[in-house]
């Protein structure tokens, strides 16, 4: 297999010459945050989380698309760096239901997660919100797009792994929605209740129905 070396936060990185700066780093012990990334399913550089500096390079790189290179330097964590991850960040936050206690994905969430390891503390971008569709319609799965991040994982999910390909991403800008076509409803598409989405969802705007009550209902009636 041929071998490139580069440098990445002062370190020399032996990688596959068809691996990407991720990859690279991720082999070295070296951490940077990703989002929308989802190993061999998902490597679209959407959410811009994993950005990085390359030496020479006019503007930030997005990492888990960037093949490596021969004397590539790279730099992960500069200030520039961090800022524009925090930023993307709090941009994301300034769409997203917040009610974080009553959601599914408390406490195990990478929002979460990353607003943790990112510092961010307050909201600098509030304003309007998209438009949000709440869907409870399927027997399995409930749609939540007031917490969706757009990472389109659960598209690459349901057309590459399933290979059902029943959600997309519906409209253009402020308004892109993930969905069936047509805003229909899971139960009106021909989704087979798998559930991958909701195991590829990083937030909580797919989880599974709970009929919890309907079971305490069942048992209290005589």
């Amino acid at each position: 297999m041929d071998m490139v070396t580069l440098t990445i936060d002062g370190i020399k990185v032996e990688a596959p010459k068809n691996a990407t700066v991720l990859e690279a780093a991720r082999k070295a012990g070296i951490k940077i945050p990703t989002l929308c990334f989802l190993k061999d399913v998902n490597e679209i550089g959407a959410c811009r989380m994993c950005v990085v500096e390359v030496k020479g390079a006019r503007s930030l790189q997005t990492s888990c698309v960037l093949p490596v290179s021969e004397g590539m330097e790279v730099i992960t964590n500069s200030p520039a760096v961090r800022e524009s991850r925090k930023v993307t960040l709090e941009l994301l936050l300034s769409d997203h239901n917040l009610e974080c206690p009553t959601c599914i994905r408390n406490l195990n969430c990478e929002l979460q997660k990353l607003s943790e390891e990112l510092g961010v503390q307050s909201i600098r971008y509030p304003g309007q919100k998209s438009k949000a569709q709440y869907d409870d319609f399927s027997p399995s799965i409930v749609r939540d797009t007031s917490k969706c991040v757009l990472c389109r994982r659960c598209v690459s999910t349901c057309h590459k792994v399933q290979g059902v390909g029943v959600i997309s991403p519906n409209y253009r800008g402020f308004d892109t929605v993930i969905a069936p076509v047509f805003d229909m409803s899971l139960n009106e598409v021909p989704c087979v209740n798998c559930g991958q989405c909701i195991l590829a969802c990083p937030v909580g705007a797919l989880k599974e129905k709970d009929d919890t009550h309907r079971v305490w209902e069942t048992l209290a009636d005589p």
